[in-house]
């Protein structure tokens, strides 16, 4: 059976040397990442923003493990991806990562509970029902358990794609525009859930995002333009801890 690596705490969580991603088109190659390297430790947070195609949801899928690359390094919660195959890819993303996207990604037929138990179930969890029932409780969903996507809003949705991505206890959250199809106050508010929950699991939490002050709550803020990275600034929360 293929064994999960682990990761170690002493190693920074996310390791990028000179990555780069070039895909094939009809009119030629397309040159997706350029060179990316960058260094997360355990527990950081990290907002990355960048203009519409420079690169950054390709680089949190590369950070997923569902997007290989062309060249570079690639270590992340304890494994080189390089070095993995897919079904090796498949159940260390289980045990070790987190994913909110931007669509909600729910499985229509199946009920609120189910969406968020069935990932550990494939994941071997033992208590599947029993953790997706806390997980759930913990995003405010404890009384929707029963109901299918369609009848819960575009917020309850994001809380149940939430409460999915957090049930394993994952390292590494990464969350790629989760507010970006719903209004202003219920982004607000799973925000704060996205943020409490990466707190309260000790996550590392990488955070793709359109607007700078969102950006600003992580730790830091690393710009993407061009498939390169520009420039990586503290965000708010550093420059509050280094003033407290």
């Amino acid at each position: 059976m293929t064994t999960t690596p682990s990761a170690d705490p002493n190693q920074p969580i996310i390791r990028l040397a000179d990555v780069k991603l070039t895909l094939t088109s009809t009119a030629g190659p397309v040159n997706i990442l350029r060179g990316v390297d960058l260094t997360v430790a355990a527990g950081e947070r990290i907002g990355i923003v960048g203009p519409s195609g420079s690169g950054k949801s390709t680089l949190l899928a590369v950070l997923a493990g569902l997007e290989g690359v062309s060249h570079g390094q690639v270590h992340v919660a304890g494994a080189d991806l390089n070095g993995l195959s897919e079904d090796a890819l498949a159940l260390w993303r289980r045990s070790r990562i987190g994913i909110v996207f931007q669509a909600f990604n729910l499985i229509p037929t199946m009920s609120a509970l189910e969406n968020v138990a069935v990932p550990l179930e494939l994941a071997g969890v033992a208590d599947a029902f029993a953790r997706a029932k806390a997980a759930l409780a913990q995003v405010g969903l404890g009384h929707r358990e029963t109901h299918y996507p369609a009848q819960l809003s575009g917020g309850e949705q994001q809380r149940v794609a939430l409460a999915r991505a957090v049930a394993p206890r994952p390292a590494l959250l990464l969350a790629d525009e989760p507010t970006g199809n719903l209004d202003g106050s219920t982004g607000q508010s799973i925000i704060e859930l996205l943020f409490g929950e990466a707190a309260r699991l000790g996550s590392t939490l990488i955070l793709i995002t359109h607007d700078p002050a969102l950006a600003e709550r992580c730790d830091k803020v690393v710009r993407i333009e061009d498939g390169r990275i520009k420039s990586i600034t503290p965000g708010q929360a550093a420059m509050q801890q280094a003033a407290d």
